[in-house]
């Protein structure tokens, strides 16, 4: 019988089952290796430690999402809103589809440091994401916002992702509805205050967010 073919995402699902199932990480690429019986080396071909494996487990989040949406042929015609939305929208999907281990893994206890460590490279990714996106915006509407400003509001993107994501985590509703909810009003908002017309979304958002969470 063949030996069944390691690959950069067979080692990514290994250590997610591993995490899972031993309720920790693993202490070393060595007994990470020893447990799924691998060798080593198979490890190092993709991965040069544990914290790159953790981080390459967000890139791939990422890029499934961008695959996911780019296979659906009207998304090039959608509006820069409608790709943002879109964007949210499948990526918390997929997290949902992962989701205990998304939790374990971002697990309180551990600080804020040590999270926003393994999101390093996903920061990265959205930040690009919605540069393009404002930055075709603000060419194809006229927006007195400069470039500059777009990049600046690609940060404000990425604390929306980080705030969404805490509020996913959060989310006790059937089928994460509130979370869809929030997802539609804060990129609305965001894209509302390029316009310059924010009063009514943001009057809108600022309700939702004092319901959900101090009501």
């Amino acid at each position: 019988m063949a030996a069944k073919k390691i690959t950069e995402e067979t080692i990514l699902g290994m250590y997610m089952e591993y995490v899972l199932e031993h309720e920790k990480e693993p202490k070393s690429v060595y007994k990470f290796c020893k447990e799924n019986k691998i060798k080593e080396e198979e490890f190092y071909n993709f991965f040069g430690s544990l914290d790159s494996l953790q981080k390459s487990i967000w890139n791939t989040f990422y890029t499934k999402t961008i695959d996911l949406i780019e296979k659906n042929k009207e998304y090039d015609s959608f509006s820069n809103r409608d790709k943002m939305l879109t964007f949210f929208f499948t990526f918390f999907e997929l997290l949902t589809l992962n989701r205990s281990y998304v939790l374990f893994t971002l697990d309180k206890s551990k600080g804020v440091l040590e999270n926003m460590a393994q999101l390093k490279e996903l920061r990265t990714h959205i930040k690009s994401f919605a540069t393009v996106l404002l930055e075709n915006d603000t060419e194809e509407k006229t927006f007195k916002l400069t470039k500059h400003l777009s990049k600046v509001s690609s940060e404000g993107a990425w604390f929306q992702f980080l705030f969404l994501l805490k509020f996913w985590m959060d989310d006790s509703s059937a089928k994460f509805e509130k979370t869809d909810v929030a997802i539609e009003k804060s990129v609305n908002t965001i894209f509302d205050l390029l316009e310059y017309t924010p009063l009514e979304n943001v009057i809108d958002f600022g309700k939702f967010l004092y319901k959900e969470k101090f009501a």
